[in-house]
């Protein structure tokens, strides 16, 4: 079990020396004044080299008389004392310091008066999901949920303040034991450990939460409950490797199918089931804000091998069946649609269930009849689980319809379209295919050969400027990188240290591959600015991921990141919307003591680091990993753990030294 006081060790990054050229003259005895001038010559040669020996020769960028001066910094070795959690700072600079404190005494922050600071938030916004927003969801229509869908703040109702964690937050327990157990004080409610009570979701011991495994329809628990779902299709031979889970409560089904290599996607609303993402996260299991509602999940099409339902209570017969379809659109060919929960074995529990027979008897029917206009086959249903399939092409489906007429076919549209798009009566196209044999869209290998191989939607050519030899590139780019990020922060190597990670301009999701040895897990995002969609290819390599606009807030809870990585993000938004609101953006949903790495140019950075230290980020500037001669820059910055006071006391502070 993690100890609320243990410490980690960091990296240690060092400057380049700087060796002053010897001049390559040879002469011979002439008169004295040739000698004269071979004397001058020296002595000159010798202060040139002595002022790039003291740091005159490193690479330091001008900015204009607003702008803070950063020296920059390059990588000559991994650290020989991994003890030292610190980083060799140039002179006049200080280390950072990639550790976990946990806590620390009060400290006043002060900063000059040309860096622009930003206050803490009252304590009542510790949780505040700026586009899931309680008050401000009360002004829309309750009309199939639209009002828990996104419904962000407008430009002036921006908060430009810092997000504080509660009093006595400290960092989570390392995965596996986080899988477990939460620290209460990062997630103060006891409203499910009575609700959900006896269904097994959580309990409350001493200080902490324990999460027994427990479900609705799985109160032997998630682990007993996937061995049922193994019994009836195959979760072990790499077949299927990314799930989604719709209403996932605490998110016990995803957190026990990691040890089965399989990645779930879990979302539930922010709804009267207080802080159930907030609590997977906590854990350490991906999950999103989300709802099925109006419009579609940010997900693109063909994304998940698997897609599951237990007691999730959304009516899937309503609405045309738009929920189902939804579902469909998200769905692999072949891929498996799981039911657990009403109203599947009804006939056993009608009664607790306080419905009549009658009831969830045509529920069923109706959901038979969504499936079988999808072109699904009912593959199996066994005690409390039933399974449906999706077929592998619409060859068979596109004759059916031509006879039944049911559910037409949506025109043409882009079915990975999926950001504020409204969801359709009507049947996604699947990709042509020549055979009843062939799988639309291409065959995927399995996991993890699926993880290198290149993804169906480059290798057909359907991503423009993107070729296999640009995806092969790219793997082997991200992983020289990565290399790089972890001597110069080698906690990024000890196990426990990061667990949550966002990439938030994911590109082919390179960067997260070459992470996924670790014991962590990359949400994956592709800024809906992005010049090519590439979330589809994200999910062929068996990895996850959204899309989102960074102009505004992310479906997720504050602290949910250890690690946020930016490459060219900045960039990207350049006049698109403040830079300071994306990094209070950054700051709100990174833990106290998380990091940060940047990638820009070198004037981009500058700005950046400008504004974090308004934010009492650590950081510092360092050169690119192929050396100071490259105008693109990395900014490794670390958050300072501070949060909200004791009633009528100060912030909790400390600087990272």
């Amino acid at each position: 079990m993690a100890s609320p006081n243990q410490q980690y060790h960091g990296a240690t990054f060092k400057p380049h020396k700087h060796f002053a050229a010897n001049s390559p003259f040879f002469f011979k005895k002439t008169n004295l004044y040739t000698l004269a001038l071979l004397l001058v010559l020296c002595t000159f040669s010798y202060l040139f080299g002595f002022w790039r020996h003291d740091g005159g020769g490193r690479s330091v960028l001008s900015v204009n008389k607003s702008a803070a001066t950063a020296t920059t910094n390059t990588i000559v070795s991994t650290p020989c004392d991994p003890s030292k959690a610190t980083t060799a700072a140039p002179k006049g600079q200080k280390p950072l310091d990639f550790s976990s404190h946990h806590k620390a005494d009060d400290l006043d922050s002060t900063f000059t008066s040309e860096v622009k600071t930003y206050p803490s938030c009252n304590v009542n916004f510790s949780e505040y999901t700026p586009c899931e927003d309680a008050k401000r969801s009360l002004k829309f229509n309750r009309h199939r949920l639209i009002y828990r869908e996104r419904h962000c703040p407008k430009k002036h109702e921006i908060l430009k303040c810092r997000i504080p964690a509660p009093h006595g937050y400290k960092n989570p327990f390392k995965w596996p034991a986080s899988r477990d157990f939460a620290w209460y004080n990062n997630v103060p409610h006891k409203h499910l450990t009575v609700e959900k009570a006896v269904q097994n979701w959580i309990r409350f011991v001493g200080d902490r939460f324990r999460f027994p495994g427990g479900g609705t329809m799985f109160p032997n628990g998630a682990d007993a409950y996937i061995d049922d779902i193994g019994r009836l299709i195959n979760l072990k031979d790499g077949s299927i490797r990314t799930a989604i889970d719709t209403g996932c409560g605490v998110a016990s089904w995803g957190a026990y199918l990691l040890s089965r290599n399989i990645l779930t996607m879990s979302f539930a609303p922010r709804d009267t089931h207080e802080a159930q993402v907030q609590f997977a996260l906590e854990r350490g299991v991906p999950a999103l804000i989300g709802v099925l509602a109006s419009k579609r999940l940010p997900y693109p099409s063909r994304a998940f091998d698997m897609a599951h339902c237990s007691r999730c209570l959304i009516p899937w017969a309503e609405s045309g069946g738009q929920y189902l379809i939804e579902v469909d659109r998200v769905l692999r060919p072949g891929g498996y649609w799981i039911l657990s929960g009403p109203p599947i074995n009804w006939k056993k529990y009608w009664h607790g269930w306080e419905r009549t027979k009658d009831d969830l008897n045509d529920e069923q029917m109706k959901i038979e009849a969504v499936a079988k206009s999808l072109c699904w086959k009912k593959f199996v249903e066994k005690g409390d689980i039933a399974i449906w399939q999706k077929p592998l092409n619409h060859l068979n489906c596109k004759v059916t319809r031509k006879i039944t007429q049911n559910l037409p076919f949506c025109p043409a549209q882009d079915p990975d379209k999926a950001w504020y798009t409204s969801t359709e009566t009507c049947l996604t196209h699947l990709p042509e295919v020549s055979s009843k044999e062939d799988v639309a869209g291409g065959e995927l290998p399995k996991w993890p050969e699926r993880l290198n191989a290149v993804p169906p939607r480059i290798s057909r050519g359907t991503l423009e400027g993107i070729t296999a030899e640009t995806f092969q590139k790219d793997t082997a780019l991200w992983n020289r990188r990565v290399s790089y990020y972890k001597a110069v922060n080698n906690q990024l190597e000890q196990a426990g240290r990061y667990r949550n990670i966002l990439d938030m301009n994911a590109y082919l999701g390179g960067f997260a591959a070459a992470l996924t040895e670790d014991p962590l897990w990359v949400m994956n995002v592709v800024p809906v600015q992005a010049k090519v969609n590439t979330l589809g290819v994200i999910y062929e390599r068996g990895l996850i991921g959204t899309y989102q606009d960074w102009c505004e807030a992310m479906s997720t809870y504050p602290r949910t990141y250890d690690l946020i990585h930016a490459d060219y993000v900045f960039s990207l938004y350049d006049g698109r919307c403040e830079v300071e609101d994306i990094l209070l953006e950054m700051d709100r949903i990174l833990r106290p003591e998380g990091s940060v790495i940047f990638r820009d140019d070198v004037d981009v950075l500058v700005k950046i680091k400008k504004i974090s230290d308004g934010l009492n980020w650590d950081s510092q500037i360092v050169d690119h990993e192929d050396g100071p001669h490259q105008r693109e820059k990395l900014l490794f910055a670390i958050k300072t753990y501070w949060t909200a006071p004791a009633e009528g006391g100060r912030h909790e502070t400390t600087t990272s030294s």
